[in-house]
């Protein structure tokens, strides 16, 4: 074998042996049609074992990944290898537990399809403030350190979908072993991923990037960000620019990718072998492409709140920030959801085009178009949506 999968020299906190830097994230293996039950085991198997044959010995699935039917599989993958040979990782789906109970029946079930008698990493799955509620019935975090005490968990932490005060607070609740957040570069000042990862650095905790591709939009940019990046490096994928991003962050463990074919596993280890973190001038080249990919994405916003109060009460800001969410992600369901969020009375609908706010908005947008834009792209989705049922 040619190449192997970089490990970061960095010392972390309670991990005495360290995973290969790239992790494999399964829950985008290829199918055999529409059902995500439905793996191309083939295919997927050649993935993991190629992945694995030149070094990545992490492996991320959980509870709901490919309606569970993740778990199985890697467990029956995996076991051809020796046990001590790769780290696994899965996760407790906290929507599923309504007493300590539940929590070790699944627990349990999930050692039994994984085949495995322990997990080197495991997670209580996508916390928010509301659903870290979960973890504090009585009995349920008890049970997970039992787990830990008696070596069926390695490592214990946590996936995190939320604001950096949550996180703050949920850090501060009890001991953690390391934490996974979404960071990428697009979301490093767009969604306030700097900080979050700032605050598990200021408490020691290695993380665990999700992500990194931002769910396949970094690896595509638009053509004029392309071209910026492929002029510095033309052999360089567009997705290996961001898996770099975000393998260069000092207190990163693992980058995992949720690798949906060859190619891609591919290019993301020869992208972390003979690994090299981003240099200051690919740093200033990643921010330009950055930047032309934004300015035709979405309203360049900063939230400098000049622009509140309305006279008609839109809260300006929030709507902008709903609508650039989806300007990113195209996911319309979050969209709905996140712009029904609002009050009625702070909607785009309530703009009236009195113009006070053309003058005082800094970034010059013409804020009364930017709301009728809003107002009319919510009411297309959701009457789609309706008329899907």
């Amino acid at each position: 074998m040619n190449v192997k999968v970089h490990v970061k020299e960095k010392r972390f906190k309670g991990i005495e042996k360290p995973p290969s830097l790239l992790g494999f994230g399964c829950m985008r293996f290829p199918l055999k049609g529409e059902d995500p039950k439905e793996i191309d085991e083939e295919k997927a198997e050649k993935m993991l074992d190629y992945a694995y044959e030149n070094g990545v010995n992490y492996f991320d699935t959980a509870w709901p990944y490919h309606g569970g039917a993740s778990e199985p599989f890697v467990g029956k993958v995996l076991k051809k290898y020796p046990r001590a040979s790769f780290h696994l990782a899965t996760k407790m789906p906290g929507w599923e537990v309504e007493s300590a109970a539940d929590a070790e029946r699944i627990f349990h079930e999930q050692l039994e399809k994984c085949q495995v008698d322990y997990f080197d990493y495991y997670l209580c799955h996508s916390l928010t403030k509301k659903s870290f509620e979960t973890y504090k019935i009585p009995g349920v975090m008890e049970f997970l350190d039992k787990m830990k005490e008696e070596g069926r968990i390695r490592h214990l932490g946590f996936s995190f979908h939320d604001t950096p005060d949550v996180l703050e607070e949920i850090i501060n609740y009890r001991d953690w072993d390391f934490v996974q957040l979404q960071i990428n570069y697009l979301d490093w000042d767009f969604q306030d991923a700097k900080r979050q990862y700032e605050i598990a650095k200021e408490n020691d905790l290695p993380v665990i990037v999700m992500e990194p591709v931002r769910g396949g939009t970094l690896a595509e940019l638009s053509e004029e960000a392309r071209a910026i990046l492929e002029k510095k490096d033309p052999k360089a994928s567009i997705a290996s620019w961001a898996i770099r991003y975000v393998a260069s962050l000092e207190n990163v463990l693992v980058v995992l990718s949720g690798m949906s074919d060859m190619a891609q596993t591919e290019d993301n280890v020869r992208t972390l072998s003979d690994f090299r973190p981003l240099d200051a001038e690919e740093q200033k080249v990643l921010a330009e492409a950055l930047e032309v990919f934004l300015e035709k994405r979405i309203i360049p916003c900063t939230e400098c709140g000049y622009c509140i109060p309305c006279p008609e009460d839109v809260d300006i800001p929030r709507v902008i920030n709903t609508y650039n969410q989806y300007a990113i992600s195209k996911n319309k369901h979050i969209f709905v959801y996140l712009y029904e969020k609002l009050e009625e009375e702070h909607r785009a609908e309530n703009c009236i085009s009195c113009g006070e706010c053309l003058e005082i908005c800094p970034q010059k947008i013409d804020i009364p178009a930017r709301m009728e834009e809003i107002r009319d792209l919510y009411g297309e989705i959701k009457k789609e949506m309706e008329t899907k049922g």
